[in-house]
């Protein structure tokens, strides 16, 4: 598989501040790619260099097998960016603003219309961006970034300060981008949604890249132990603990919890029991990867 994206030894200083210390990431085409970090980790800076936008100290950086430093004005037609905060021409609206990008790039207005059907904004398109939610001008805002059909999608947390249902809605979108065979780079501070929506992830912290591999490699790798709910009266702890794999099992508030590493055999010997009832099963998540790695102390 080709890799679109390959940066090797990128450094970045502001004075005495290394933002982003000999990072190496590489991005297979089609790849849907999150990097994760504590604020002030150095994603967007990390992001901002790959896309072109700023110069690196030291490192180099190629999208397609190209140089993007010195600005590299071949590489910029093939990406689209949508930058954590975007600023739109005032008192238009939404076919107007994606209009004015369409001229932009010289794409045929015909791209609008599609545009505007892929982040369901049909309903606004004659809407003035400054009467639209956060999350229709999220969506905008990344119709705006792929109004040039691009190969390449960097998306800066767009989702952040979102509702849960807008944040939900803006999944499909992105799902929807990638699964047109775009290459997509995503940063977010949700767990939840990395976990949903990369193929791969890179946590970053103090400039450095800790680890990249899958979802699902991350939090197996953790080697957490599962936690098995089971309603109080099913049966006791002493039972419970007796059982084939439980490492420990305790009572507490009308909840039986076994803790296991290996929760196949005591989901058996509970199904043998008729011990179902009310069962609730809960093992690691990328959530838990990240604060093993990052720590757990607060970061404005």
């Amino acid at each position: 598989m080709t890799n679109v994206i390959e940066t090797r030894g990128l450094v970045k200083r502001y004075g005495d501040l290394t933002a982003v210390d000999h990072v190496d990431i590489t991005v297979p085409q089609g790849t849907f790619f999150g990097l994760l970090g504590p604020n002030g980790a150095g994603k967007t800076t990390t992001l901002e260099m790959i896309e072109g936008i700023r110069e690196p100290d030291e490192g180099d950086v190629r999208l397609f097998g190209e140089k993007v430093w010195p600005r590299n004005r071949a590489v910029l037609p093939r990406i689209g960016v949508q930058l954590q905060a975007s600023a739109f021409f005032e008192r238009l609206s939404v076919e107007e603003q994606l209009r004015c990008f369409a001229d932009l790039y010289a794409v045929d207005h015909k791209q609008i219309d599609r545009m505007i059907e892929m982040v369901g904004l049909q309903e606004k398109r004659k809407t003035r961006t400054e009467d639209l939610s956060g999350g229709q001008k999220q969506r905008l805002s990344i119709a705006c970034s792929l109004i040039h059909d691009p190969e390449v999608v960097f998306l800066d947390e767009p989702t952040a300060a979102l509702d849960p249902q807008a944040r939900r809605n803006l999944w499909d979108v992105l799902r929807a981008i990638n699964d047109e065979g775009r290459t997509v780079v995503l940063t977010t501070h949700y767990m939840d949604e990395a976990e949903i929506l990369c193929d791969q992830i890179a946590i970053i912290d103090r400039g450095q890249i800790l680890t990249t591999d899958t979802p699902r490699n991350l939090i197996t790798g953790l080697g957490s132990a599962y936690r098995i709910l089971v309603s109080e009266g099913v049966l006791s702890d002493q039972e419970a603990a007796a059982l084939p794999g439980v490492d420990s099992a305790s009572l507490s508030d009308g909840t039986l919890a076994i803790t296991t590493h290996t929760p196949s055999p005591v989901l058996a010997a509970l199904a043998e029991r008729d011990a179902l009832q009310g069962l609730q099963v809960t093992g690691a998540t990328l959530e838990d990867v990240f604060l093993t790695l990052t720590g757990r102390e607060y970061r404005a």
